[in-house]
């Protein structure tokens, strides 16, 4: 690949992120898996949605990329039994539709890995990210819907119209706590390539 072809490419893809440092974004995405979804803290939402699209998007390491999405679903699946467990072993959600949040996951995983391949650090990029992220919470969210209504064995005298028209309702939260937490995120992730910026330009000055 030659310079000026390098020059085309998104910005931040071009500019790789060492290995060192994926491996410590993804021990922080980790901790914030068992914070929020363990209910350690009751003042913060799960972030489960909005860490699987960063997994995809941060881990591009050809180890971490294979073992990240796995990785991640293992975590979130015992943080899931050891809440279960805590309140006594029973859990509403946690039925035989359970195996549907891996493709549900995989969506939200698949859609940060494309957008670490199709951004760039503009407003352009920004409004990418929006998009994207958007089109992947209503991809996961119909697809561990679907899943809960026809494998959880709850709803056998409720038609689809009806259950869709039921969970509905709680999109709009999945799409504001994904958001606020990307949003999050997009400006730590803005601050920190300015600053590496400009370090670099005072240290070539």
């Amino acid at each position: 690949m030659n310079a000026s072809s390098l020059k085309s490419l998104p910005e931040s893809v071009s500019q790789t992120i060492s290995t060192k440092t994926q491996y410590i974004i993804g021990a922080v995405l980790l901790a914030l898996m068992v914070i929020t979804r363990g209910n350690i803290s009751a003042h913060l939402q799960d972030a489960s949605w909005a860490i699987f699209f960063l997994v995809g998007f941060y881990l591009r390491d050809s180890k971490l990329v294979k073992l990240g999405f796995p990785v991640f679903f293992i975590a979130a699946f015992a943080i899931d039994l050891a809440v279960i467990d805590s309140v006594g072993g029973v859990h509403y959600c946690f039925t035989p539709a359970y195996p549907f949040l891996i493709p549900a996951y995989a969506a939200m995983w698949f859609a940060g890995k494309w957008f670490a391949n199709n951004h760039q650090e503009n407003a352009a990029g920004l409004l990418k990210l929006t998009a994207t992220a958007a089109i992947a919470v209503g991809v996961c969210f119909l697809i561990s819907n679907a899943g809960f209504y026809f494998f959880s064995e709850k709803f056998e005298t409720m038609t689809m119209a009806e259950y869709s028209s039921a969970v509905a309702q709680y999109l709009p939260g999945y799409l504001k706590t994904t958001a606020i937490y990307l949003s999050f995120a997009a400006l730590v992730h803005v601050v920190l390539v300015q600053s590496n910026k400009l370090g670099n330009e005072r240290a070539h000055s």
